[in-house]
Order: C-alpha cells, then structure tokens, then sequence
C-alpha cells in the first residue's frame, strides 16, 4: 500500500476546513469588539492581564486560550463568557445557513 503524498495530506486538510476553527471566529470577534470600542491592543491586554502579543495571537486565532483567559479578555471587554461564546455562536450558525435558537424564537413570533 502506497504511503499518500505531502500534497494528498495537504488536500485532505484543506476539504476538512471548510469550516471555520473555533478560535479564529472567537479572535475576529476579540478583534472587532476592541475596534468598534477604539481600544488599543495593549490596554485590553494590560486590564486583562495578559501580554499584547499573546492577546495579538488570541485574535489572529493562533492561540486557543483556556476559559480563564477568555474570561480574563473578555472582561476587559465588558463581556462576559456567555456573551463571547454567544456571539461566536452567532457568526458560526451565520456562515453554516443554520439558525440560532434566538433566530427560530423570533421566526415563530413573526
């Protein structure tokens, strides 16, 4: 049996990230919540305790951080977990065609 190529492996990797990771929607959602604040990357760091690089990697999505990071970063932010993930949810469910169950609650009430 023939070993699979680079290449195979690579096209196989690539057919299985059709959807998004996890921590690259929870870093764009990191990143747009401090933008639309006007917040500088390294005083959400500071308030959250954590360096401005590793928050940097957090938001590019090259770290995923514990739950006691994402709550750290989050208050920062003035988000709470519940907030974070639901909102992450959110984009997740946007870019698959799938609903929320807010998104359902409002479709039966309309």
């Amino acid at each position: 049996m023939p070993f699979p190529s680079p290449d195979d492996a690579r096209a196989r990797r690539g057919a299985r990230r059709s959807e998004p990771l996890w921590r690259q929607l929870l870093g764009e959602q990191l990143r747009s919540e401090r933008v639309a604040r006007a917040e500088r990357l390294t005083d959400v760091a500071r308030r959250a305790g954590v360096s401005p690089q590793y928050l940097s990697e957090v938001e590019r999505g090259r770290k995923e951080p514990s739950s006691e990071m994402l709550a750290a970063i989050g208050g920062a932010l003035d988000l709470t977990l519940l907030d974070l993930t639901s909102r992450v949810r959110d984009r997740l469910a946007a870019g698959s065609g799938t609903s929320t169950p807010r998104q359902v609650e409002l479709r039966l009430a309309a």
